[in-house]
């Protein structure tokens, strides 16, 4: 426990801790024991010093805390031995009060300290949990620059319902995913979960994208609707938009399916083209009805050097104070010749401050750049 305490007392001092700060509860302990030392008999301001271990715990450790607590106390005593009252009731009790308070700011910041400790083990897991469900994507694939942010609605979250993956295929393309899951909390990122891993499973083998299409909905369909009763089954509100696209590595072409997803765009220059598909297909999940033939394949031309980005509606719906949304075409062009990396880190920065730092959805966005074979 020495050790430990020892340890806190340094980590109080280091930059992450703010230590300038504990200026203001030794300034508060020295200007008054010296005021209360000058003033006349009948003023007492003792009772002050009670606020330097309160404030301090707002910002140090509990060791630093234990500290200043400990100061006033030493304060208190030498006010009362200085005005020659330290044998009266008065000084006595509040000396005893002082030690109290400074002992349950020391507890209050044991507690506080001991949640942060677990919020911190429960971020790492969930930080485990991203990198195994939500998966980077791959850099380089084929002729292909691809890059993919991802930024949860939520400060604390890691993952919610927005999701994208990509496949290589043996037909020398690639293939992408980007997605929105119905809903929030742990029954979106279990169906996350489900689409991409089904995904994973199926885009290299499936012949052509509506194979593809009908093998996530099928999966997404029975694992939601599996132990549900007959009467149950047309109540099922999971879901997923999403669109499938598919990228020759020889063809200046992008083939995809869109079912219920925002459009995709095309930016060739500064000129800004949403690829808004013929037929725009029921989301996974809800597309049971269809066959194979039913599902639209759109072709679309995507050329050497045009970048094309996927997104999900918590970027086009982000709202600032007056209630504005974020203009993602139009801001979009700005960036239209950094690579995707850095397209995407200043859209992330654009985004967070037109809706000053707070999200209401999740939003993820994948930036994909043709390369010359």
């Amino acid at each position: 426990m020495a050790l430990r305490a020892r340890l806190d007392f340094v980590r109080s001092w280091q930059p992450g801790h703010t230590p300038a700060l504990i200026v203001i509860p030794l300034a508060l302990i020295v200007t008054v024991c010296v005021v209360d030392v000058l003033s006349p008999p009948h003023i007492h301001l003792g009772p002050l010093l009670v606020a330097a271990p309160a404030i301090t715990v707002a910002f140090a450790s509990a060791a630093m805390t234990a500290l200043m607590g400990a100061l006033a106390v030493a304060a208190q005593v030498l006010i009362g031995v200085l005005r020659g009252v330290l044998p009266t009731a008065n000084i006595q009790a509040q000396i005893v009060a002082l030690i109290v308070v400074s002992a349950i700011c020391v507890t209050l910041c044991l507690v506080r300290d001991r949640r942060e400790r677990q919020m911190h083990r429960v971020r790492s897991v969930a930080e485990a949990a991203q990198s195994v469900l939500l998966q980077p994507l791959p850099a380089h694939t084929g002729s292909l620059r691809i890059a993919g942010l991802y930024i949860p609605a939520e400060e604390e979250a890691d993952m919610g319902g927005d999701l994208y993956a990509a496949a290589r295929t043996v037909h020398q393309s690639t293939r992408l995913l980007i997605g929105d899951v119905r809903g929030s909390g742990l029954a979106a990122i279990n169906n996350s979960a489900l689409l991409l891993g089904a995904f994973r499973a199926a885009a290299h083998r499936q012949a052509t994208l509506p194979r593809l299409a009908i093998h996530l909905d099928g999966a997404l369909r029975w694992d939601t609707s599996q132990w549900r009763s007959p009467t149950e089954q047309d109540t099922n509100e999971d879901f997923a938009t999403a669109t499938l696209l598919d990228i020759p590595d020889h063809e200046p072409f992008v083939h995809l399916i869109s079912c219920g997803h925002p459009p995709a765009l095309l930016l060739r220059g500064h000129r800004v083209t949403p690829l808004m598909p013929e037929t725009n297909h029921l989301p996974i999940g809800l597309g049971g009805v269809f066959g194979i033939a039913d599902y639209d394949v759109q072709t679309f031309a995507f050329e050497v050097g045009d970048l094309l980005l996927l997104y999900t509606d918590g970027v086009i719906e982000a709202r600032n104070s007056d209630g504005l949304f974020y203009p993602f075409a139009e801001r979009a062009p700005k960036w239209t010749k950094d690579d995707p990396d850095e397209f995407l880190r200043l859209l992330q920065d654009d985004l967070l401050a037109h809706v000053h730092g707070r999200l209401n959805d999740d939003a993820a966005v994948v930036a994909i750049r043709r390369l010359a074979v």
